[in-house]
């Protein structure tokens, strides 16, 4: 293993300001880069909770297994989780058995639990030193939801087999007195990157390999080309948030969100360790009705921190409800105080992607038209738990051996019953191509500030440009190189973000996340 650096350098975080609290308390966790061609049985694209988890379970079973990353692990949609571990799921139990029936409810909560107790396996095998705990958690209403779907959710939870019930109060939270909630009880929460280098630790020691700074391109069915070597396999796993392998079946089927989280210092001892969620904006433009989600982490002797997240929005899309990603921080530190009065000054702030199926389930398994590539994605606001779930399923689809989820995740799969949220979800993306032909939202470079961007129309041309501390003034074409959306300026992040699937480029206009598989052209102006 190579040497662990002090901060990122390099690798997917490079975007913006704001690093998650789990990379700036955690050294990186660096391999070598790749120096020549390769030969394996199982090559995993993708250093995050999904690939790595994939990869222990691979090579504990005799496989022989290389894994690339194309920053650092953990460098990517996984540092930036807020490590909740649970079964309650952020589209409602009543939901599933609506859509899929009360026993693929039943499987879904049954894998779930079982994604929680593979974690603790595995921390408990390796002895990983990741903070992970037992932890109950508490959903309760949104100020635009109703009663009645709180009992609803309960009995959901009951014929799903899940250890719940309703609580008269919502614990520990300033002014839960008299408010009925859900208990879920017996979830979970660890620190993630600790997770992560105990498992990269534990697949080197079993014989695996695993590459950093390690970009994958060509990805076929016999494996793909990595820093210009040929990484040849029998079996892939596209385990990159968003598949990288796909132009287009996936990327019909899930669309891209931005959440928001900020953390503040909390005096230790002052709230229990727990989970809590609001049941979402029932009321949201977003077919994915944003909530808010609560946690606490062991911080020092004196403090805690209290994570918060929140106030989402489709990616590239924030200026749809006039919101800026400031405000969205602000707004949210206005909801936890409320809820939280004892919460400090807030010491950190990120935000990070959600990719949201319109059916809610994730999609973890061969890839559509492929025997031989597989995927993990649709995290759905449960990342840890889902990933977790894709390798358990892929791990035993790779050994031959059936899996009992593996229908229900299946990436083909085909949900008529939300015909309607994908219809609206479908025209949203569709609507993004007028920016083809509006007004941009820059009339001149003159007015760009430093550490600013925005996208400048030249004639029939888009083009985002980007102005420097320095000074200097870059650019590139505002069409994003996956299917020809005129991609965004993010402020927050100090990106582009293209609003039609997600992809993310740097200030630079470096790929920094797909479906986007090459960089944004570059071009000069006077």
């Amino acid at each position: 293993m190579a040497p662990l650096h002090d901060k990122f350098d390099s690798g997917n975080i490079t975007s913006g300001d704001n690093v998650s609290f789990w990379i700036d308390s955690t050294a990186i966790i660096a391999f070598d880069k790749p120096n020549r061609d390769i030969e394996t049985e199982v090559l995993i694209i993708g250093g995050g909770i999904a690939g790595l988890s994939t990869a222990y379970k691979l090579v504990k079973a005799g496989k022989k297994v290389t894994l690339v990353e194309d920053g650092f692990i953990g460098s990517g949609e996984t540092g930036r989780t807020t490590a909740h571990l649970t079964a309650a799921l952020d589209d409602r139990y009543y939901f599933l058995e609506d859509t899929f029936g009360k026993e693929a409810a039943k499987l879904a909560a049954e894998s779930h639990t079982a994604a929680i107790d593979e974690i603790e396996k595995n921390v408990k095998d390796l002895n990983i030193d990741c903070n992970f705990m037992r932890v109950n958690g508490y959903l309760f209403l949104h100020p635009s939801d109703k009663e009645k779907n709180l009992q609803k959710e309960f009995e959901a939870t009951q014929n799903a087999g899940l250890n719940t019930g309703i609580l008269d109060h919502i614990p520990a939270i300033i002014g839960g007195e008299g408010i009925n909630c859900l208990a879920f009880y017996n979830q979970a929460q660890f620190h993630i990157l600790h997770y992560l280098q105990g498992l990269a630790q534990a697949i080197v020691a079993l014989g695996g390999q695993i590459f950093t700074e390690a970009r994958a391109d060509k990805i076929t069915k016999n494996g793909a080309i990595v820093n210009g070597y040929t990484f040849s396999a029998k079996d892939i796993v596209v385990a990159t948030n968003t598949p990288v392998n796909d132009t287009l079946t996936m990327h019909t089927k899930q669309f891209a969100y931005r959440t928001y989280v900020i953390a503040g210092k909390i005096p230790k001892g002052k709230l229990p360790y727990s989970l809590w969620w609001d049941t979402g904006d029932a009321d949201s433009k977003w077919v994915s009705q944003p909530y808010h989600y609560v946690r606490l982490e062991s911080f020092d002797d004196q403090y805690d921190l209290l994570i918060s997240g929140g106030e989402d929005h489709k990616t590239g899309q924030a200026d749809e409800e006039g919101i800026s990603e400031s405000e969205r921080y602000a707004r949210l530190e206005a909801w936890t105080k409320n809820y939280f009065p004892a919460l400090e000054e807030i010491t950190y702030k990120w935000s990070g992607q959600v990719m949201e199926p319109v059916d809610s389930l994730g999609f973890m398994g061969k890839n559509p038209g492929d025997d031989h590539i597989y995927i993990i994605t649709g995290d759905s606001g449960n990342g840890m738990t889902h990933a977790t779930i894709g390798a358990l399923i892929i791990s035993d689809s790779i050994l031959g051996i059936k899996n009992k989820w593996e229908d229900l995740y299946n990436p083909s799969r085909i949900t008529l019953k939300t015909a309607v949220d994908f219809a609206k979800e479908a025209g949203n993306t569709a609507a993004q191509y007028l920016d083809w032909i509006a007004a941009s939202d820059l009339k001149n470079v003159a007015d760009l500030n430093h550490g600013e961007g925005g996208i400048l129309s030249s004639g029939l041309k888009k083009i985002a440009v980007y102005r420097d501390y320095d000074n200097s003034l870059r650019a590139f074409s505002a069409v994003c190189p996956h299917l020809g959306c005129i991609v965004n300026w993010n402020n927050d992040e100090k990106s582009f973000d293209c609003p039609c699937h997600g992809s993310r480029f740097s200030c630079d206009g470096v790929v920094t996340n797909g479906p986007a598989k090459t960089n944004l052209s570059q071009i000069h102006i006077k």
